[in-house]
């Protein structure tokens, strides 16, 4: 028993030690005398003091600290290189309006917490080195940032607010928590109230707030144009085309030689057709069909052969992997590639002889592939459909090719069908829509929901895309599988699966977590349940969280929500660089190539992903925006709407029909005193339990809309 003591004794006196040293890390430029160690710890008692006293010179004798002079000690430089060298992890900021950040990062299996006061000198989606501190018992994960290691935006968009004797920008961006001060010599001609970009020049280690210089003015607030410039400028992206690109696309050639033509495969006599948006102003992809003698069909997936004009290494290829990706607003389309391409030489217009690059499949009555083939085509478009148009035939209008329209129709809901009893997912999107006025402004807001139309056309893209990444990534004899870029989406992970089934019990639903299969088929079901319901919306959200993000990777782990072992993109090169990189692979690999160099690639694959996810957010924010803007001028109207969050600040409400989400502030619920019950997914009134829940109908009327910070405050009507 007194061994036992002893061994407690001696824990207790390492935590301790460990504590002092943790004095020492957090501030590892000050000096501290055993008094003020003493009082940072909070000790008070003599006894305590002089245990303080001892450790002291215990950690100068192991050298942990130095004497910087008489009595008073600060950190060994080697013992905090050494401490940070073991505690410290890389990750990208997701900074908070408050100030807090949290930290995501692939080396932990959760987020790291920074308070606002541990955050230095960082900014949201730096990439940052971050020391941890040690692990409590029941508590988060949490470090504080001490190198910036790159930034995540090379400018900042905001309003002007310039004094007689200096400026600050006040960021449009609420994950920005700092103002960026501007000397009046870096205002360029920009004037106070202005809608401008700064760039960070400096941000001196004792200065709560960086500095900057204006690099472009975009103009008055408020403005459609500006709004929406500043929004790219905000993610980065650029919002024209430099000169010298512009340039050297004018100079491709128009003319298709016969020479050319001779090199391909012609399917300009087989019936042949694009579907798109009906304001789609470039067509990327078109689907064949022909009836073989054997009974079989014939369906071709064209794509547009962009790498035939555009060349590894030219300035229109290097631009475009610098973008990475198209950029979708809700008025505009930012474009990968010039108009030149895009639009003209590459868009598979009606009637118009056009190089493609195709994946053709033998399809039997019953979807299955027989054979398969990939290589250069040149086809002819007969008919350009919109996706309302070929929806009508589906439902029996009649239309010249109708017998080719419902064929394709019926082949894609087997290979549909197939997809889905293999395991596939079924996520669907809700995409809004604005209808605007001349000047942009919203005048209405709606959902646009997939037709059958739309899932033809996926069914085809995803059989091509699956089918290419077969060819390349499987195993062929001993051949090792050739370097490719493949589109991967993750298994979920476990806990947020089990917390996610959890959550949804307390609606009344069940999710069978035990297999692959189970998982897929009664997250299927569930959506089904839910359709149509007050909390559809928010368990779909939540459900898309729970799974992986899907990213570009040189390695094959497959794709779990389609249920496909091998899948890449290889149906969209206008306005996704991957799948130009794809078509370039694919071609060098069906010549006899040997692998190319799966770093390199990697890295490729790395950039991809990034400049997805940034263009998904400006795309979101553009909608956000325009939100705001659509309920601008309802304040003080009433709408129908869904609790679609709770905090501890308030319900977040969803309007039906446009999805304009706001919040309810609890400090506007007055007739109790209400606090969140985070376990239920609720907020509930302290003396009268009354229960705002998760996906409960309420009622709401508009009370205030800040356009600049796309916020949209709401009472209870």
């Amino acid at each position: 028993m007194a061994a036992k003591k002893r061994k407690n004794t001696r824990i207790t006196k390492n935590t301790f030690i460990e504590t002092v040293l943790n004095v020492f890390r957090n501030n590892p430029h000050r000096g501290y005398n055993f008094r003020q160690l003493s009082h940072a710890l909070g000790i008070e008692d003599k006894a305590s003091k002089q245990v303080v006293k001892d450790i002291l010179s215990k950690l100068e004798y192991n050298k942990e600290i130095v004497e910087a002079r008489r009595g008073k000690y600060k950190l060994n430089p080697e013992s905090l290189k050494k401490f940070l060298a073991k505690n410290t992890i890389t990750g990208i900021v997701d900074m908070k309006q408050t100030g807090k950040a949290y930290i995501l990062t692939k080396d932990l299996d959760e987020d790291i917490f920074i308070a606002a006061n541990n955050t230095y000198h960082a900014l949201n989606r730096d990439t940052v080195k971050v020391q941890l501190f040690p692990k409590r018992r029941g508590r988060k994960t949490e470090g504080r940032i001490v190198e910036v290691l790159k930034r995540g935006k090379k400018q900042i968009v905001g309003i002007l607010d310039v004094s007689a004797k200096y400026a600050f920008l006040i960021p449009d961006d609420v994950a920005v928590p700092v103002d960026i001060y501007i000397p009046l010599t870096s205002l360029n001609g920009a004037k106070n109230g202005q809608k401008v970009i700064v760039r960070i020049t400096d941000w001196p280690e004792h200065s709560k707030n960086p500095f900057g210089e204006v690099t472009d003015i975009l103009g008055n607030p408020g403005e459609h144009k500006v709004e929406m410039q500043s929004i790219l400028a905000d993610f980065g992206f650029p919002v024209s085309f430099p000169n010298s690109v512009l340039k050297e696309a004018e100079k491709i050639n128009n003319r298709i030689s016969k020479e050319e033509i001779n090199k391909r495969r012609d399917f300009r006599k087989t019936f042949t057709c694009t579907i798109d948006p009906k304001d789609a102003k470039d067509f990327d992809d078109a689907l064949s069909l022909l009836k073989l003698k054997n009974g079989n069909w014939e369906v071709g997936i064209h794509i547009a052969d962009v790498s035939h004009y555009v060349r590894p290494g030219n300035l229109v290829d290097s631009e475009a992997y610098e973008r990475g990706t198209s950029i979708y607003l809700v008025d505009r389309v930012i474009p990968m590639l010039p108009e030149k391409l895009s639009n003209e030489l590459c868009s598979l217009k009606p009637e118009e002889e056009k190089l493609c690059f195709s994946a053709v499949f033998e399809l039997t009555e019953k979807a299955d592939v027989v054979k398969e083939w990939y290589g250069k085509t040149i086809i002819y478009s007969d008919r350009r459909y919109n996706y309302e148009e070929v929806q009508k035939i589906i439902e029996g209008g009649n239309d010249n090719y109708r017998n080719q329209i419902l064929t394709l129709h019926e082949l894609s809901s087997k290979l549909r069908k197939k997809r889905f009893d293999n395991g596939a997912i079924a996520f669907s999107s809700h995409e809004v829509k604005f209808e605007l006025d001349e000047a942009g402004k919203p005048i209405g807001a709606y959902v646009k929901e997939q037709t059958d139309s739309n899932r033809l056309v996926e069914d085809f893209m995803l059989l091509a895309n699956r089918k290419v990444a077969e060819t390349i990534g499987r195993r062929h004899g001993r051949q090792e599988p050739r370097t490719f870029i493949y589109r991967v989406h993750d298994e979920p992970n476990p806990e947020k699966l089990q917390t996610f089934a959890e959550f949804i019990t307390k609606f009344g639903y069940k999710l069978n977590i035990g297999s692959r299969k189970s998982i897929s088929s009664s997250m299927n079901q569930l959506f089904k349940q839910i359709r149509g319901k007050g909390e559809e919306n928010m368990i779909e959200k939540i459900a898309v969280r729970t799974m992986s993000k899907a990213e570009y990777t040189v390695k094959n782990i497959g794709h779990y929500g389609l249920a496909f072992k091998y899948y890449t993109h290889f149906t969209s090169p206008i306005r996704r660089y991957p799948d130009l990189m794809v078509h370039r692979l694919l071609e060098m690999y069906l010549q006899g190539a040997k692998s190319v160099n799966p770093a390199e690639y990697e890295e490729k694959c790395v950039h991809s992903s990034e400049m997805e996810r940034k263009a998904l957010d400006a795309e979101r924010a553009s909608i956000k925006y325009k939100q705001a803007e659509y309920l601008l001028d309802k304040v003080g109207q009433e709408f129908n709407g869904l609790i679609s969050g709770v905090s501890k600040w308030g319900l977040f409400v969803e309007l039906d029909g446009n999805k304009c989400e706001g919040m309810v502030s609890l400090k506007y619920l007055d007739d109790d005193f209400y606090y969140l019950d985070e376990d239920n997914y609720m907020v509930v009134g302290h003396s009268h339990r009354k229960e705002y829940r998760l996906g409960d109908p309420i009622r709401i009327k508009v009370k205030r809309i800040d356009l600049g910070k796309k916020q949209m405050d709401f009472i209870l009507a």
